[in-house]
């Protein structure tokens, strides 16, 4: 069934882990959970040796357990869920888990924009439907929110602080009452939330300031806060494991060599050094510098090195690819990458050896085509 799926959901690309975790979870599910609280965090989290389980549950996302235990209390009583954090943290990954595990649905979700509406968080109506037949439930789209909210499930808001004040505060009444008003109907015209329904949203912490969320609103989400991942063994399991599962989607037979993937997470470690001492905005590089941006880098060096190259990964290629990523604005960025170049690839190739010469030819290389 993946296969026929470009990207699967959480709740498909792992159905049956999920089945099975359901059939030997004893423990007290709140509402309409598929799984108790314990078992969400382990299949978010993957299982350890003292569980005791027959099999072992990967973990799939990487972070501190204490924010998926919070994220999972915070699901359990009748707040929403805030995650906010850096581009690239796992927002979106973590919301999509617990989703899938509490609901068994991951779809339901409001991406967030300058153009989203409140019909985009309440309903809309079938136009036609309404011109042959009138107004009534039957000829009412509910949104994905209010889909959520009927079914007793998790509903996503992707990206809150893009949407504008007026489409936030829409949210406010269904966080606070639980039911939604249809005033065009004059019978069944109140839409009540079902036990189980929440509202998982994320925001970017750069974002602060283009629509900041309101006091009231901001009452009615418990916020948790993700971390940039700044461990490089944490950071290097993040990688290999969304590498592995991009190399399975591609279908594509390519080792990572560990002194690669060591100097990819080098390089980006040196250049949110650099960033975290800049004195301007023109002297950072405008990537935000994250874990799914060096998954990126990856994906393009090893896609390149299949259909242009002979198969296997190279420091050269590795280098091109973190280049052309990362330089988004001519010149600033080409620059900012030049002086790390110099500065500090080169000597470290000198003093280090191994990869480090290919990697600084090659990157040498992608600054001069770009230049």
């Amino acid at each position: 069934m993946t296969d026929d799926m470009l990207r699967a959901p959480a709740e498909v690309k792992y159905a049956e882990e999920l089945d099975w975790l359901e059939s030997i979870d004893d423990g007290p599910k709140p509402f309409s959970w598929r799984l108790s609280p314990k078992m969400v965090r382990l299949f978010v989290l993957g299982s350890e040796r003292a569980d005791g389980l027959d099999r072992v549950v990967p973990q799939k996302w990487f972070g501190d357990r204490s924010f998926v235990e919070r994220s999972i209390v915070t699901l359990a009583s009748d707040r929403g869920l805030l995650l906010i954090g850096d581009p690239g943290t796992g927002k979106s990954w973590l919301a999509e888990l617990l989703s899938a595990a509490v609901s068994r649905n991951s779809t339901l979700v409001v991406q967030g924009t300058a153009g989203t509406t409140e019909d985009h968080i309440k309903y809309s109506w079938n136009v036609s439907m309404v011109i042959a037949k009138g107004q009534s439930r039957a000829s009412m789209i509910p949104s994905p929110i209010m889909t959520a909210m009927e079914r007793g499930v998790i509903g996503r808001f992707e990206e809150l602080t893009r949407s504008t004040s007026d489409v936030q505060d829409a949210l406010i009444s269904i966080l606070s009452e639980k039911y939604v008003s249809i005033p065009e109907l004059d019978d069944d015209n109140i839409v009540f939330a079902q036990p189980g329904f929440s509202i998982i949203a994320t925001a970017n912490s750069r974002d602060r300031g283009v629509n900041d969320l309101s006091s009231a609103l901001k009452r009615r989400f418990n916020f948790v806060r993700i971390p940039v991942v700044t461990n490089k063994r944490s950071e290097a399991e993040i990688v290999r494991f969304r590498t592995t599962e991009l190399l399975r989607r591609h279908r594509i037979e390519l080792d990572v060599p560990p002194n690669l993937l060591d100097i990819l997470l080098q390089s980006f470690a040196d250049l949110r050094t650099a960033a975290a001492s800049a004195t301007s905005d023109d002297e950072k590089l405008e990537s935000a510098l994250s874990t799914a941006e060096q998954i990126g880098v990856l994906e393009d060096a090893i896609l390149h090195s299949t259909f242009f190259g002979d198969r296997t990964l190279r420091a050269q290629t590795l280098a091109g690819s973190l280049v052309g990523s990362l330089a988004r604005r001519t010149p600033e960025d080409l620059a900012i990458l030049n002086k790390y170049w110099h500065g500090v690839v080169e000597p470290r190739s000198k003093q280090d050896g191994g990869e480090w010469p290919a990697f600084l030819e090659g990157g040498r290389e992608a600054i001069a085509t770009l230049s």
